[in-house]
Formats: structure tokens, sequence, C-alpha cells
């Protein structure tokens, strides 16, 4: 009863460390929790305060003048006689701030596709992790049925080995298919490991997660393909991904640069009025003032013809990543039609006849009706060919989900 009682406590701690979730709760998981994400976005709340602060002129300038000496009277700080005082304000000619507020307004635009990219790119990097979760902890349980059986196998030719009644080379050629099944257990294990680290870090949940996706869904993501043809997914990328758009718009920032930097050229204008007690022409006279820098040369030409260097630039790596993008949707739709195409090949009916057959050679080798070396020889065989088909349906969703990744929107029905 105390065994019992303390299996079951095992049982609930293990599971208490594990966490059921489908894609959709790690989805809205990342959403929340990703500290990525969170970070990113304040990129955005500074590119608004830098709007606010464009939009902010120049304090206005009090200054004011006493009578430090009076040689007539030989009298230090002869306040009551000699005193003024001038408000100035400067007056943003040639359109500056209006341009310095659009320039601001398009960094922030920037901010955001590039939101949007990094939301994509761990996004994308879940669901990879998700898939992959899911199908080595298939593999995992394939193997683990096998190890259960030739474990059991193997003890029991060890007994018959020390009796005399079977060979040491039997029992060596079982070891062997443990080791290799032990080792394939090993590598799996490790995969796993890195997967749920992975998903810890991009959901912000501790706990061990349990992918929670039934074989009926399994088989209907393989099943979807893409709507519209190579082309077609080419144009929607380049409507769509984010970083492509983010250089589209880099060209647009650099020539709203370009026209601020422009009109810095033009002198602003300092208006001001002033008082002055008794040093003007009249008494208590009031005069407007007007300031205006000459301008005898460009003083930012310099800058402005950076700018005009970074608009050149800015096409230049737009039209390279229009290349970019175009080529790697192209590659990665015929990755994807390669797959699809080689799994479509294998019919359900061959891989039920397989699981079949498994079925058929334990209960035919225990029954006596084929050798252990047909035996061995058929399962070393099953456990690559197991393996390759997990992969294989794995494979076929990760080239899936990049497609995904580049052209950004739905094109999987």
């Amino acid at each position: 009863m105390n065994k019992i009682a303390g299996l079951f406590i095992a049982i609930s701690s293990f599971m208490a460390g594990q966490q059921q979730m489908s894609l959709l709760d790690c989805e809205e998981a990342f959403q929340k929790n990703n500290l990525q994400l969170l970070a990113e976005q304040y990129n955005i709340n500074m590119a608004d305060a830098d709007i606010l602060q464009a939009k902010i002129w120049e304090l206005p300038q009090l200054s004011g003048q006493i009578n430090a000496y009076n040689p007539e009277g030989k009298k230090a700080f002869d306040i009551g006689r000699a005193k003024g005082a001038e408000i100035t304000q400067l007056i943003y000619m040639g359109g500056k701030k209006k341009n310095e507020i659009a320039f601001a307004k398009s960094n922030k635009e920037l901010a955001q596709l590039q939101f949007s990219q990094l939301l994509v790119n761990l996004k994308a990097q879940l669901r990879a992790a998700y898939f992959n979760l899911y199908y080595e902890k298939q593999k995992l349980g394939n193997t683990n049925k096998q190890l259960g059986y030739m474990n059991d196998l193997l003890k029991a030719y060890r007994v018959q080995s020390a009796k005399g009644n079977v060979s040491l080379k039997d029992e060596v050629r079982l070891q062997s298919l443990v080791i290799q099944l032990n080792n394939d257990k090993l590598g799996i294990n490790k995969n796993i490991l890195e997967f749920e680290q992975n998903l810890k870090v991009l959901t912000g949940i501790s706990a061990e997660i349990e992918p929670q996706l039934s074989d009926a869904d399994a088989k209907e993501i393989l099943a979807v393909q893409p709507f519209g043809d190579e082309d077609e997914l080419k144009r929607k990328a380049l409507e769509n991904n984010s970083d492509y758009q983010y250089f589209l718009k880099l060209i647009d920032n650099s020539k709203l640069y370009a026209q601020w930097q422009k009109s810095l050229n033009v002198p602003d204008l300092n208006l001001g009025a002033g008082w002055d007690q008794n040093g003007g022409t009249f008494k208590n006279e009031v005069n407007l003032m007007i300031g205006i820098p000459l301008p005898l040369w460009k003083s930012n030409q310099g800058n402005v013809e950076k700018a005009h260097y970074a608009i050149q630039q800015n096409q230049k790596n737009a039209d390279y990543q229009k290349l970019n993008l175009e080529t790697k949707v192209q590659a990665a739709y015929k990755t994807w039609k390669n797959q699809y195409d080689q799994f479509a090949e294998i019919k359900t009916t061959d891989l039920s006849n397989m699981e079949l057959v498994y079925d058929g050679m334990l209960k035919n080798f225990r029954k006596g009706n084929i050798s252990l070396i047909e035996f061995t020889d058929f399962m070393d065989s099953y456990r690559e060919t197991a393996l390759q088909i997990f992969d294989m349906k794995n494979e076929i969703i990760q080239s899936a989900e990049q497609l995904n990744q580049l052209v950004q929107t739905k094109i999987f029905y």
C-alpha cells in the first residue's frame, strides 16, 4: 500500500512539473510574457517621445541689465537710474519644425516595423520549437516502446546464455540493438531538453511544456498546402514582409531627413522686445528687436550631401532586400514542395502496414517462426525508418513555417 501511495505521489509531482499546452496557448503566453517583445515595445514609446520633443520650441530668453558703475556720480550699482530688460524668441524659418516632426514620425513607423519583424521572428521560433518538441516526443515514445520489449528479450537471453541454451553471439547481437536504441534515446532526450528550454524562454513559463496536439490535428497540419504559385507567394511577401517594408520605409525616412537638413540652411529669426530706463534716445524707451544670421554660406551643406548619399544607399539596400526575399521565398517553396511530395509518396496504408509487420514480427519471433538474425535485422531497419518518418513529418511543417515567416500573411488553407 505504501508503495502504491509513493508511486502516486511521484506521478503527481511529475505531472505538476509539466503543463499541457496547445500551440495557441503557447502563442498567447508568448504575447504576454516574452521579454524581448516587451523590451522592443519601448522603442515605439521612445519614438513617441521623440515626436513630442520635435514639437517643442526653444524657450524664450529673458535678459536684463543694471548699472555696474556710474562714472559721473562715482557710484557703483546705481540701479535706480540705469537698468533695462529684453525678451527674445527664436522663430524657426524654412519649415524646420514641420520637417523635424515629419522625420520623427517616420522614425516611429520604422520602430513599429522593427517590432513587427521581431514578433514574426520570435513567433516563428516558438512554432518551430513547439513542433520540434512534439515530434521528438513522438520519437521518444516509439523508441521507448521498442526498448521495453528489447530489454526484456535481452534479459531472457542473458539467462539462457548463462545456462548454455543460446549462443553468446545471439546475446551480443541483441545487446548491439539495445545499445543503438539507447543511443537514439539519448540524442532524442538531448533535443527535447533544448526545445523545452527554448519554449520556456519564449513563453515565459517555467514548467515543462507538453505539446497538446492530437494525431488528427497533426495530420491536418501536414495536409495543408499554400494558396498560390511561386510568383504569387513572392508578390505577397513583397507586400507583407516587415523586414523588406522596413527598408522601403527607410528610403522615405532618409528623404525626410534630407529635407530637414536642407531646411536647416535657412536662417532663423530672433524676435524680441526690450526696455531701457535711461540708456537710449528716450527715457523708458521700448524697442523692437529683430536678429537674423547673414546667409553668406550654407552652414549645413555637408549634412545635406550626406543625407542625399543615405537616400542612394538605402535604395540599393532595398533592391538587395527585394532580391534576397524573392530568392528565399523561391527556395523555401521548393523545399516545402519537395518534402511534401516525397512524403505524399508514402501512403497511409504503407505506414499502417509497417506497424502491422512490426507487430507480426514480434508475434512470430515469440512463436519461433523466424530466426534471431531475421528479427534483429528487421528491428534495426524498423528503428531507422520510424525515426526517418517522424523527421520527414517535422521537416514538412518546419519548411511551411519558414514560408509563413517570409510571406507573413495567411497562405496555407
